[in-house]
């Protein structure tokens, strides 16, 4: 996470936590491990938070990125080289039962920037250097697996693109306008090097 921002003196920071393994135990009472929290806290990497931590994991993964961002950042991932990038989640199926596959729409595309110091900016903006689509593919729950990283397609654009069509959200076909074809995971670290800012 990011820990280092310019706070006003006197302020309190919070310090850089130590790496969690998993086999830590809760002192104090038989409330078990960090293991365990892990399990009951994301036994389903299909349901909406998990599934969008899981395509940040994999673009952080792609990247190269060292640390995660703090949870109020107005972005999502941070590559070693200082590029921001957002990541936007969406798929056909849900962890609950549905009449017909969802819509595909990618939302909050602006943000309103919020910092300990300055508090939320009044208008919503554009945050990121690239921003990525990530669409988990998957039609059928018996198809469905989570642990594959092949059942996701990655669209990329500049902020530049997105923030000319002015939208505060986008579905697939916008999408597809904007970013072109997609790419599987291991294609991804290019197709971001590709939209950064400074590509030629």
């Amino acid at each position: 996470m990011t820990y280092g921002q310019v706070l006003p003196e006197g302020w309190l920071r919070p310090a850089v936590p130590a790496p969690l393994d998993g086999s830590e135990v809760f002192r104090g009472a038989e409330a078990g491990s960090v293991l365990d929290f892990w399990r009951y806290a994301m036994p389903d990497l299909r349901t909406n938070t998990t599934r969008g931590l899981l395509a940040e994991f994999l673009v952080h993964r792609a990247v190269g990125a060292t640390t995660r961002n703090a949870e109020w950042e107005s972005f999502d991932v941070l590559a070693p080289d200082g590029l921001r990038i957002e990541v936007k989640t969406s798929a056909y199926l849900q962890a609950w039962g549905q009449r017909e596959l969802s819509r595909i729409q990618f939302s909050r595309l602006r943000g309103r920037v919020w910092t300990p110091a300055g508090g939320t900016a009044e208008e919503p903006s554009y945050n990121a250097d690239v921003y990525v689509f990530a669409l988990h593919t998957a039609r059928s729950h018996a198809d469905y697996d989570p642990l594959d990283v092949a059942q996701w397609a990655f669209y990329a654009s500049s902020r530049a693109g997105v923030e000319r069509g002015g939208r505060a959200s986008a579905g697939l076909a916008a999408v597809q306008r904007l970013c072109g074809e997609p790419v599987g995971f291991p294609g991804l670290a290019g197709l971001i090097s590709r939209c950064r800012p400074d590509a030629s």
